[in-house]
């Protein structure tokens, strides 16, 4: 099989091939293409990835080209994996910084920071989506593009059920809940509803049973992980759920905002000049074997290590935990998908996907994050309880605002951009969402088709 990453030279693309380089099974992934406009990104991307073969010590490693040109790295693919940052790190820096001059959130996919990257980002994605309909009409694509509901939301316009947005945020939090309740995680049901980046665990069933109950109710079990810690104990026993992390942005937003306010550097303007020496020394010229990979090692553990450092600070929990460190693993999501779709192999996964009436809150066409039943046909939404109410009003709020951004970026209306920015309940003002989208349109070159 052939296999194309869109943003070639994005810096998590080691984390698909190492997966792919330890997955054996007949039907594997043969050739990867990676596309990038930066082609010194590509450069010290392709470094990475040769020094991960010479050490897997492979002899059937998938061979890998690097490309600038879309229709080239296009045809033929089985699977194209989109991982694009319209703006880059630079942007995303950016996003923060004017959001928190007018007291706002700019998390990059919440609140404003979400809402800004997704009006640049929307053009390009229905354009990739139409490049791939027409010179690969037979790939299936796999979204990782952030904000991933919107974006996968705009790109399912052209490629309907044949793309399918994931994120390893739900399936992080439902391992780490099931190995506290003493579960081997693939043997557990997780029962998991929302958005992108806006969803709860209602119930994790091990042998038909619910045991979450059992886990809220042992205060030492719930803060023994990062979301108890993040949360606290009180508060997830008054949900009777364990939200994603991401949730508290919402539900600590002033304390969040304030962290964030005085904090020296934002994380994207972290991780801009992180990332910048990385790619400098990974593509320098005449490095010896295995300097890349070691360089995209340390850099990767300083990244992991300070993820939501502000957030922690606000919840008081310090440094991250060795446990914490490791994610839901989007690579293993994404390889467990290829296969599943490829080779037939029915797999259960939480996935970003339409909704086809699973949540009757919101129309058939609205993108939710749910599990998902997956075969050689794609990925079904596994019907679900209704959400509470509490629930109800943050999911379709959040989801009316992703509607106008993918309004405002089809119209080029900056009444509809305004829109998006004033209803998300993070903004809650127009005067604000006015300034916002003056500032943004200022910085982002992407945003000048707003008029």
């Amino acid at each position: 099989m052939r296999l194309t990453i869109l943003g070639g030279g994005g810096f998590r693309v080691p984390l698909v091939y190492g997966a792919l380089l330890g997955d054996h099974a007949e039907g594997r992934v043969s050739h990867v293409t990676l596309y990038d406009e930066d082609s010194g990104r590509l450069t010290a991307m392709a470094r990475v990835l040769a020094d991960q073969a010479a050490a897997a010590g492979v002899p059937d490693a998938p061979r890998v080209t690097a490309t600038g040109d879309l229709d080239e790295a296009l045809r033929g693919a089985d699977f194209v994996f989109s991982a694009i940052r319209v703006g880059g790190l630079e942007g995303r820096a950016a996003d923060e910084r004017i959001a928190l001059a007018e007291g706002v959130l700019g998390q990059e996919t919440v609140g404003a920071g979400g809402i800004a990257y997704g009006l640049r980002t929307v053009p390009v994605a229905r354009e990739l989506a139409r490049r791939i309909a027409r010179t690969a009409p037979g790939a299936w694509v796999i979204n990782f593009t952030n904000p991933a509901g919107i974006v996968t939301e705009a790109m399912a316009e052209e490629l309907g059920d044949r793309v399918i947005g994931i994120c390893d945020s739900p399936v992080g939090l439902g391992r780490r809940i099931a190995r506290l309740l003493g579960a081997r995680p693939e043997e557990a049901w997780i029962d998991y509803v929302g958005l992108n980046h806006l969803g709860w665990v209602r119930g994790l069933r091990i042998g038909g049973r619910d045991e979450l109950p059992r886990l809220l109710a042992d205060t030492e079990a719930l803060e023994s992980f990062e979301e108890g810690r993040l949360f606290g104990a009180e508060w997830l026993r008054s949900l009777g759920a364990v939200p994603n992390e991401y949730l508290h942005y919402y539900y600590f937003n002033r304390d969040t905002v304030r962290a964030y306010q005085e904090v020296k550097q934002t994380r994207g303007a972290f991780l801009r000049d992180q990332q910048r020496g990385f790619y400098a020394e990974a593509g320098r010229p005449g490095a010896p074997a295995g300097a890349a990979l070691a360089a995209w090692d340390r850099t990767r553990a300083e990244r992991e290590a300070t993820y939501m450092a502000e957030n922690r600070e606000v919840a008081g929990v310090g440094e991250r935990e060795e446990s914490d460190l490791e994610s839901g693993g989007y690579e293993r999501v994404a390889l467990a998908l290829m296969r599943a779709v490829a080779r037939d192999e029915r797999a259960t996964l939480i996935l970003n996907v339409r909704n086809r009436g699973t949540l009757s809150v919101l129309d058939d066409r609205a993108v939710i994050e749910v599990p998902c039943l997956v075969d050689a046909n794609g990925a079904h939404p596994v019907a679900v309880d209704p959400l509470p109410l509490h629930a109800v009003g943050l999911v379709t709020s959040v989801k009316a605002v992703e509607r106008e951004v993918l309004a405002a970026a089809a119209s080029g209306s900056r009444a509809d951009a305004v829109k998006a920015f004033a209803l998300h309940p993070l903004v809650d003002s127009v005067t604000v969402a006015r300034r916002l989208l003056d500032g943004y349109a200022a910085e982002h070159p992407g945003l000048a088709y707003l008029r």
